[in-house]
């Protein structure tokens, strides 16, 4: 394991790479607001073990990479995924296959439309396809009304929790863990996220109005994508719920779906064998190694 902080202006990345640094190299992005750490090591050891370099990273505003107010250093999904490729450049990888999460799905969906020759392979995973007004659907679970495209909007109960509207210790937590939520394990995984960045919640430094503007109208450039694509689909995903994944997968040509019974929102034991399996599967596609 090797870590190296990435530098975007005046912005500090903090990234680490783990395996053999002449194996070919899969960047990890995680869901919104989490660091790196939301890369279980039990998870990234799997991606190791079956011959990758695993690269992942802290976002600007999470873990140990520079935080600031978002008011007063703004940043967009576009900003993001520069990020990204300059973390590549940063270690020095021509290409990657690339898996992202959530929030991570998102930019991972414009490194294919805008840095299509860094990518070697794409994992999207429990994300909604650019176009999806993802972010309005969020005020439609509360008042019912209809989704534009008839997918669904995240779920009501969720949306309740997540806004405190219904207060609930751990309803949140069990709501984003589907068949698998295990109190023990979301506690040791919330210690080793504040340990590794020192502090607390970055959930805040996210203002979702903000970091979205420029996402309209990329919807439509989806089926341009030719980077091999595989989509992966928890089904008892409470913020992108089924068939979220299927429609995605339909958008983009080729796209193999994989659906995950039980899967909630998030990256419990109990699915990294599957995840795992389906990620490195996928990126058998492409023969030849990455530097």
């Amino acid at each position: 394991m090797t870590s190296r902080i990435v530098h975007v202006g005046d912005i500090e990345l903090w990234t680490e790479s783990l395996g053999d640094a002449g194996a070919p190299a899969l960047l990890l992005l995680a869901g919104d607001t989490l660091s790196s750490t939301s890369w279980p090591d039990s998870l990234v050891q799997r991606f190791v073990d079956g011959g990758l370099r695993v690269i992942r990273f802290d976002y600007r505003d999470t873990g140990r990479s520079t935080w600031r107010e978002f008011s007063e250093h703004p940043y967009t999904f576009d900003d993001l995924a520069a990020d990204a490729v300059a973390i590549l450049d940063g270690w020095e990888v021509d290409a990657a296959h690339v898996v992202g999460f959530g929030m991570g799905g998102g930019i991972s969906q414009l490194l294919a439309l805008d840095y299509a020759a860094r990518l070697r392979t794409l994992t999207l995973s429990n994300c909604f396809a650019l176009g999806v007004e993802f972010f309005d659907n969020w005020d439609r679970a509360l008042t019912g009304e209809p989704t534009p495209d008839g997918l669904p909007t995240p779920d009501r109960r969720f949306v309740e929790l997540a806004f405190g509207i219904t207060p609930s210790e751990n309803g949140v937590q069990q709501a984003v863990s589907g068949d698998f939520y295990d109190a023990n394990e979301i506690r040791d995984a919330e210690l080793i996220a504040r340990e590794h960045a020192g502090r607390a919640d970055t959930r805040a430094l996210h203002p979702h109005a903000g970091v979205r503007d420029g996402l309209d109208g990329r919807g439509a450039e989806l089926p341009g994508i030719a980077t091999p694509t595989l989509v992966i689909e928890g089904m008892r995903d409470p913020i992108n719920p089924p068939p979220h994944g299927r429609h995605l997968a339909g958008l983009i040509p080729g796209a193999r779906l994989v659906e995950i019974e039980g899967m909630g929102h998030s990256l419990p034991a109990a699915v990294h064998e599957k995840f795992a399996a389906a990620v490195l599967e996928h990126t058998g596609i492409v023969a030849h190694s990455t530097k």
